[in-house]
């Protein structure tokens, strides 16, 4: 369905672009871009592989282990229908992890992993209790390092692009914990709905 809007859109603004008589200027915009576009994709290569290299040694360090380990009681009170030995919890305290470090390109494979192994736990198409509250934690994801948008900054000669991380700390942690008290509010209406 988003895929039909984004189409209807383009075609709604170049049909508007040809009768309005300004193709022209589209055509030099989108052309322009385009090339910002890859560009950027080239400058963050660069970023990502470092921020990637120090999740590694932090692997290879036992860092992520241990932040799992600090993580696990809280995520075992998130997530009570997955046991504390299964591989989702796993995938999941991997997620978490890789998302603090603001590494959402890696944080994404394993997040994909823990659905598939909830959906094994859970035997259903339909979505469980955890695998929604995954996603809305997931979709907030609280993050000390933003370093996707610290290496737009830079590309752009920003002055300071490290000045953000206080606001994105504050900002990450505000809407995590909101999305788990929503999750925790509709998962209450849910339950008390099922049970009359």
């Amino acid at each position: 369905m988003v895929n039909l809007i984004w189409v209807a859109m383009a075609a709604i603004g170049i049909f508007y672009a040809m009768i309005n008589g300004t193709m022209e200027d589209v055509n030099e915009a989108l052309f322009k871009s385009a090339d910002d576009a890859v560009m950027l994709s080239i400058g963050l290569i660069s970023v990502l592989v470092f921020w990637l290299g120090l999740m590694k040694i932090a692997e290879a360090s036992g860092l992520l282990e241990g932040m799992s380990k600090i993580f696990r009681p809280f995520i075992k009170r998130l997530f009570p229908d997955i046991p504390p030995d299964h591989p989702a919890m796993g995938y999941i305290l991997s997620n978490i992890s890789a998302n603090l470090f603001g590494l959402g390109n890696a944080a994404t494979p394993m997040g994909i992993k823990a659905m598939e192994q909830m959906k094994k736990l859970s035997g259903s198409d339909r979505a469980s209790r955890s695998m929604i509250t995954f996603l809305a934690i997931n979709t907030s994801s609280v993050t000390l390092i933003p370093t996707t948008v610290i290496a737009i900054r830079m590309k752009y000669d920003s002055i300071s692009p490290t000045e953000i991380v206080g606001t994105t700390i504050i900002a990450t942690l505000i809407s995590t914990l909101g999305a788990i008290i929503v999750d925790r509010i509709f998962h209450i209406i849910r339950t008390r709905r099922n049970e009359s």
